[in-house]
């Protein structure tokens, strides 16, 4: 049927887009369900950062969808599920669902997710591009994800995919600000 597209850095509004779409839903009789990775640590909710969440289901892997009779399909930090997942979203999507996924586009070292990539192969119907403001300038252009550790940037070693566990310090910048070397 569709697929919708919600991405950019930390602190941008994905979710609280994702959660608006999601919530009028409550009020109809259309099926959708709302999945999040077990890996994101954060909240057992889709949760915005100004207050409002929405019941959501975690999962290892999109496979465990398949069978589920929603119309509608809410997928929140899909950065977090594995690049193999693009092929699940593939067969809802010729099971004529809608799919609306939000998460992060980049990694903390600029890089675009894998599965952000598989997901734009697939011709999304539309996407919505979230900025942040920059922690750093304070100007709302930060498109990026600085991780830190120790008040410094984290710039290789890690994995791609770093659940906000409380470990490290995440901190949207714009390009200007953004170290990656």
């Amino acid at each position: 049927m569709e697929l919708f597209l919600i991405l950019g850095p930390m602190k941008s509004g994905k979710s609280f887009e994702l959660i608006n779409y999601f919530l009028p839903l409550n009020y109809t009789n259309i099926k959708f369900g709302l999945y999040q990775p077990v890996k994101n640590k954060r909240n057992e909710n889709v949760w915005s950062r100004n207050g409002i969440s929405i019941k959501a289901k975690k999962i290892k892997s999109l496979k465990e969808i398949l069978n589920k009779k929603e119309k509608i399909i809410g997928i929140d930090e899909i950065h977090m599920f594995s690049e193999r997942d693009v092929e699940t979203i593939n067969v809802l999507l010729k099971q004529n669902r809608k799919i609306i996924v939000s998460g992060l586009d980049l990694d903390y070292r600029g890089k675009m997710f894998p599965i952000i990539k598989r997901l734009f192969e697939m011709g999304p119907k539309k996407v919505k591009y979230k900025k942040a403001v920059c922690e750093l300038c304070k100007k709302p252009e930060a498109v990026y994800t600085q991780i830190l550790k120790n008040n410094k940037p984290i710039l290789s070693g890690l994995s791609s995919i770093i659940p906000d566990d409380g470990k490290y310090v995440y901190m949207p910048v714009c390009r200007k600000c953004f170290i990656n070397k």
